[in-house]
């Protein structure tokens, strides 16, 4: 959570060379579920900490010992297609990525800190491990209210069934709405 509890709060961290800031919710976007784990990219790890891709993959590469496979690991092709058709970047061999991306998980997210070594790098990880925590904990507090409706449907009648079905019909995300795409001549309705 944010230091005051406020997620729109944006973090601020004072360094000797430029002021970082980095709204909480532009991390929380950039953390994905692959492989059951939350984890986040090579490229969006790369834009928050200020330097290439290209850079962050190197000092990754130079100090291989410190990521595990539970630190960090390559998408394979698929994951690298499905990736590419929700998000929709650039095909491979179009000036695209030649190589899958890396995922980092939390503790590879950690780890990079120590591998980049500098000022911005230490106060962008504080603000990821943040973030992660944050999600965590919204995370834990679902589960107990799904656990605790579970509970209270135990103890009371078939009458309130109802009143609990519309409980988890509300606690549901929302469905985006789909955009159509293409053209729509105006006399078409």
């Amino acid at each position: 959570m944010s230091p005051t509890g406020d997620d729109s709060e944006i973090l601020r961290s004072q360094t000797a060379t430029s002021d970082i800031t980095i709204a909480p919710e532009r991390i929380e976007r950039r953390i994905l579920l692959i492989r059951a784990q939350k984890v986040m990219l090579d490229a969006d790890l790369a834009e928050l900490y200020g330097v290439e891709t290209k850079v962050l993959n190197q000092a990754v590469r130079r100090n291989i010992s410190r990521f595990p496979e539970d630190f960090m690991f390559q998408l394979t092709n698929e994951e690298s297609a499905v990736l590419r058709s929700q998000i929709v970047t650039s095909k491979g061999g179009r000036g695209g990525r030649r190589y899958n991306a890396l995922a980092f998980t939390e503790q590879g997210v950690a780890m990079l800190s120590s591998v980049l070594r500098s000022e911005r790098a230490i106060q962008v990880n504080i603000a990821i491990m943040r973030a992660f925590v944050k999600l965590r904990e919204m995370l834990a507090s679902h589960r107990n209210l799904a656990r605790r409706l579970d509970e209270m449907e135990k103890n009371y009648d078939a009458q309130f069934k109802v009143v609990f079905d519309a409980i988890r019909e509300l606690m549901r995300p929302p469905e985006k709405p789909r955009r159509t795409i293409g053209f729509r001549s105006p006399h078409a309705r």
